[in-house]
């Protein structure tokens, strides 16, 4: 394989899938860095099933480009939803299409994928990257390009190559959730939201240990109605690995006992666990401090998009601490708001863009910019300006903003 690329991004969820495409349609030769064995991240991983922010709470599409395309492969599939009203609205698929949907996308533009592959450390020469290191069973191999993309959720690459970063907002980062996939409960048996938390409630009450939400999202998931829970809840630090492994054993104990509860629901004797996560679903850890920071003032009072990149449309959605109730906070009008291309840009590494819940935004506004309708659209900007980097331009908004709407974003 081509060691040298003219974009490389790291991480292969909704974020890297918009900037590896948004990178290779622009011409440049990308690459796409992914440690583990498929590429959809939290889609396919994690049981995150749900695409959250595509949408208003009018359930009016907002976010296009790549998110469509994913979305119109999940349709022919017969594999995702139309957008359902929760406490905001979301697209709920089958994450085994995802993992396909994914790859033929990335095939079609032409983009070079790296599965198996972990990005260790980077190289910098004055205020740019100059390479990265992966490993694989193969051993290390050192890779270059002329600008990246970190999708990395965990802002790894930005790290390891000494760009400016900072661990959550004031000191506090949002708690993460495992996703629980419950099966052997028949299609026509009604599980509402409201109902598994009352019963999650009475259990609390009754005595029963291991039980920390009750109000996460809950939904039938396509294809196979098996019920998806966002209930197991959990503080810990992403960037640790002896805390996260206490944090997935823990929220494992909790998913037995959130089994228990469900089997004395109506019709739902028979269920059992058809898979957890089998990784916990982190929403905040680094963040590359960017050129400018989204703040919740502009998410709760959006202003004119003219300079806007991408667009966000989920609420902002606080987890503040296991067992303690969600907090939520909604969009003004017309429901979405704009994400310039600053936020996006290191600050002090020149050649580097953050994609997905890596971006700047302020403790409201990372709260809802997190989320994998969104991160498709983060994703498709940094990829194109990157692109544009790589090619000797400067990623100013216009070029962006046309490229982007070339590739049918449908920026207003």
């Amino acid at each position: 394989m081509n060691s040298d690329f003219d974009v490389i991004v790291a991480g292969g969820g909704s974020a890297g899938i918009g900037a590896a495409v948004g990178a290779a349609r622009r011409g440049a030769r990308t690459l796409l860095i992914e440690r583990g064995p498929s590429l959809g991240g939290a889609a396919t991983l994690r049981n995150v099933v749900a695409y959250c922010g595509l949408y208003t709470l009018e359930s009016r599409q907002v976010v296009f480009g790549v998110a469509e395309e994913m979305l119109a492969g999940l349709r022919d599939l017969d594999a995702i939803t139309g957008p359902q009203q929760f406490k905001a609205v979301a697209a709920v698929f089958d994450p085994e299409a995802v993992k396909r949907v994914a790859d033929e996308l990335c095939e079609r533009a032409g983009v070079t994928v790296l599965l198996h592959s972990q990005l260790f450390n980077a190289h910098r020469d004055g205020n740019c990257i100059a390479s990265v290191q992966v490993s694989d069973h193969a051993g290390v191999h050192e890779l270059t390009a002329r600008a990246y993309v970190d999708a990395t959720g965990e802002a790894d690459l930005a790290h390891r190559a000494g760009a400016e970063v900072r661990y959550g907002n004031d000191g506090w980062v949002l708690n993460g959730t495992l996703g629980v996939r419950f099966g052997g409960i028949p299609a026509d048996v009604e599980l509402t939201r409201e109902q598994i938390a009352e019963a999650v409630r009475q259990a609390k009450r009754a005595g029963v240990e291991g039980l920390t939400g009750d109000t996460g999202l809950t939904a039938r998931m396509p294809i196979s109605h098996d019920l998806i829970t966002y209930l197991a809840d959990e503080a810990y630090d992403a960037r640790d690995a002896a805390d996260t492994s206490r944090a997935e054993r823990s929220a494992r104990r909790q998913a037995q006992a959130y089994l228990r509860v469900i089997r004395t629901m109506p019709g739902c004797d028979g269920a059992y666990i058809a898979s957890t996560g089998p990784e916990l679903g982190t929403r905040e850890s680094r963040h590359v401090v960017g050129r400018v920071q989204l703040t919740e003032k502009h998410v709760l009072n959006p202003g004119p998009t003219d300079d806007a990149v991408a667009l966000g449309a989920w609420p902002i959605e606080s987890h503040p601490g296991p067992g303690l109730p969600l907090e939520w906070k909604y969009i003004g009008e017309p429901g979405h708001y704009g994400i310039p291309l600053d936020v996006l840009r290191s600050r002090n590494t020149d050649n580097l863009f953050a994609a997905g819940r890596a971006v700047d935004g302020d403790r409201g506004a990372g709260a809802s910019m997190r989320v994998m309708g969104t991160a498709f659209a983060t994703g498709q900007a940094a990829g194109v300006a990157a692109a544009a980097v790589a090619s000797g331009k400067e990623p100013t908004t216009p070029l962006v903003r046309e490229e982007l709407n070339k590739q049918n974003a449908r920026l207003p």
